[in-house]
């Protein structure tokens, strides 16, 4: 098991600044590694953080709308649409008007769009697999805890309905 910082007479509602310090940090560092992996794949193609992200989504999401993408990634318009013409110009997404409503575009993962997912996602499985069985059960429940703790509320609500399969 991982050493948590915390001894018994510390009490989990009553964390020091020390303390949360040294939380803040391990998430700075932890963030640093689970990326590092994706990072030197992405640098192959020249891509960057936000074009993992949006692969990521659109992947989960097959069908995804552009707005919906932009709501669950908390981005511009431009900035997105800046990932979005070079991931379809490069043939990693397509984008297909909808049927219902044609101002709609809703993205979908080429077969060369979903092997790079498929790359970048065991990259990061491998991470976490690794760090999941070190640490064991009760302490993976409670850091998913603490991470949806921190989410704030719309953050939450696109969380639930990706994890809840909506």
């Amino acid at each position: 098991m991982a050493d948590t910082g915390i001894t018994g007479s510390e009490s989990l509602l009553f964390l020091t600044d020390e303390q949360l310090r040294k939380g803040i940090e391990a998430m700075f560092f932890a963030y640093r590694g689970f990326t590092a992996d994706p990072d030197r794949i992405l640098d192959q193609h020249t891509y960057g953080r936000a074009h993992h992200r949006a692969i990521h989504f659109i992947n989960r999401q097959p069908g995804l709308t552009v707005t919906t993408l932009l709501a669950v990634l908390g981005v511009t318009k431009q900035s997105l649409n800046r990932v979005l013409r070079t991931l379809i110009e490069d043939g990693l997404v397509e984008s297909r008007v909808g049927r219902k409503d044609k101002r709609e575009r809703h993205l979908y993962l080429t077969d060369a769009g979903a092997q790079l997912e498929r790359e970048l996602s065991e990259a990061q499985r491998v991470r976490m697999r690794a760090a999941y069985r070190a640490v064991g059960p009760q302490a993976v429940a409670g850091f998913r805890q603490v991470l949806e703790a921190m989410m704030d509320e719309d953050m939450r609500r696109h969380y639930q309905m990706l994890r809840d399969g909506a």
